[in-house]
């Protein structure tokens, strides 16, 4: 006879308590890098929508960046680092794959021997990854999951090939998702994810030069098609309609990709009058990151308000992608 196990206690669901976000102050604009290789403004705003990034500086480490975003969302949630029991960093570009980013973040910010692990989906990660805490948060595994999307992707380009150094970027950006108390209160919809290994030499690093690489047209071709259907899916999975949708946060990856998605969204029923995140003008691509660092700084504009309904959908390497409706917090 098998034993009994005695589960954990669960909650309703989750929701978000905070956001946070990290950029290095170093400004790289497209007449710096036209300086460098065969560039202009003009030919970057028009292929990719980028008018200007962030790159970190040689001593400033994705952990470093890391901690700062999750200590900006701890506070931003009212909790304190003692709080949170589990730590996920969503990444694809730490310097070396052990130790692990999560573990020193935790120690960085205080939190006390919290569960701490990575999540690769590069640019879904932080959708993965909110995902997962969700989850957590539900079954009872944990109680204040902090949840951070972190990428120095300055460390993994060619700075000679211009299909690449135009478009990526460095930063951090984290949540705070813990218990909802009842299901009134419940602020993350499920996760509506997948992939499409069978492209998966689309994006990759590429080893005689450990520089990413990318087809940048069937991406842009993918992305176009593939992505808008995961999003309604996502709504579907939430109970929900597309003109429910007060903002969409899609992965920053090209300006002409986030405004053919919302275009799809508006022609199945989204509002013309719903906020699309743009934040790749002046922050690049920075994958992982690029999700929560659009809507903090959506947030901190007045851009999107307390209570109202975010469209979450990530895309990228692997190819993977994912996708959930919350509540802004």
């Amino acid at each position: 006879m098998s034993p009994a196990f005695r589960l954990a206690p669960g909650a309703p669901g989750a929701r978000i308590l905070g956001l946070g976000s990290f950029q290095p102050e170093n400004v790289v604009t497209n007449d710096d890098l036209a300086e460098r290789v065969e560039t202009s403004d003009q030919w970057i705003r028009e292929r990719v929508g980028i008018a200007e990034r962030r790159i970190a500086p040689a001593d400033l480490s994705l952990v470093d960046m890391a901690s700062e975003a999750g200590a900006r969302a701890i506070k931003d949630s009212g909790l304190t680092a003692s709080d949170v029991d589990t730590v996920i960093v969503a990444t694809c570009t730490m310097p070396n794959p052990i130790p692990n980013a999560a573990a020193q973040t935790a120690a960085r910010i205080g939190a006390t021997a919290p569960g701490a692990f990575d999540l690769n989906a590069a640019c879904a990660g932080f959708c993965y990854a909110l995902g997962t805490a969700s989850d957590l948060v539900r079954a009872g595994s944990a109680q204040n999951v902090l949840v951070i999307g972190a990428e120095k992707l300055s460390d993994w380009l060619d700075w000679d090939d211009r299909s690449t150094c135009i478009i990526f970027a460095d930063g951090a950006g984290a949540a705070v998702v813990g218990a909802a108390s009842n299901t009134e209160q419940v602020g993350i919809g499920p996760v509506a994810w997948g992939s499409a290994g069978d492209m998966s030499d689309a994006i990759r690093v590429l080893p005689e030069n450990n520089a990413l690489h990318q087809e940048g047209q069937a991406v842009f071709r993918w992305a176009t098609t593939k992505i808008a259907p995961v999003a309604l899916r996502a709504i579907e999975q939430a109970g929900l309609t597309p003109a429910d949708i007060d903002v969409l946060v899609p992965h920053q990856a090209n300006l002409r990709i986030v405004e053919a998605v919302a275009k799809r969204l508006r022609a199945k029923g989204a509002r013309e009058d719903m906020r699309v995140a743009d934040d790749i003008v002046y922050s690049g691509n920075t994958s992982s990151a690029s999700i929560p660092l659009a809507l903090d700084h959506m947030r901190a504009e007045g851009r999107v308000r307390k209570g109202e309904t975010v469209l979450l959908v990530g895309f990228g390497a692997g190819l993977s992608y994912a996708g959930q409706v919350v509540v802004c917090p």
